[in-house]
């Protein structure tokens, strides 16, 4: 089974780059921010649990989305692998994705990681923001803010991979089709 933690900052192209590899690989993409929309809109008991923290403005603990994740691998037993996209967000959360993965007889493949300087980022951001809607890529201090949280309590998670030799740092500048490549080449060689 292959199983991809596709990781980088706000505009590195992560959501882009899933379409491909879902694609080519029959992976079912699990996006933290999807799976809790879901399950709030569900009215589902780990959906309440997660609103509640969010209502009140806190992060969700990590054994309520870990609890949600599970749920979502277990309903896809026939997906050839998963590509989790926003998580895992902290080394405590790595941990607990592998010890799930494990759980069910499987493991993280890679940590597949789209670097891009962070100007590059800004300017994507700020593009994205004229066409999205999203209100967090039209103000730079908004995207500042999101880069420095990145900076300081994700970008981490990276040393977990690394540390199991897991860890892929893959350009993240240039053509869709250049980067989607260098990922492409990346897994084929795993």
């Amino acid at each position: 089974m292959l199983n991809i933690v596709l990781f980088g900052p706000p505009g590195a192209g992560k959501g882009t780059q899933s379409e491909f590899l879902v694609d080519k690989y029959s992976l079912y993409h699990i996006s933290t921010g999807d799976v809790f929309r879901s399950n709030i809109k569900g009215g589902t008991e780990l959906g309440l649990l997660a609103k509640s923290y969010i209502d009140k403005g806190q992060l969700v603990p990590d054994e309520v989305t870990i609890g949600m994740l599970e749920g979502v691998v277990k309903s896809n037993p026939e997906a050839k692998g998963f590509i989790f996209d926003g998580f895992p967000r902290t080394q405590p959360q790595a941990s607990a994705l592998d010890q799930l993965l494990i759980s069910l007889g499987t493991g993280v493949s890679a940590m597949l990681a789209l670097e891009v300087p962070e100007e590059e980022l800004k300017v994507r951001l700020l593009e994205r923001g004229k066409t999205s809607g999203r209100a967090d890529d039209a103000d730079p201090k908004v995207i500042q803010g999101r880069i420095d949280v990145y900076n300081k309590e994700t970008a981490p998670v990276k040393s977990f991979y690394q540390a199991v030799d897991k860890y892929h740092g893959i350009n993240g500048v240039g053509s869709i089709g250049e980067i989607t490549q260098r990922l492409v080449d990346t897994i084929d060689q795993l």
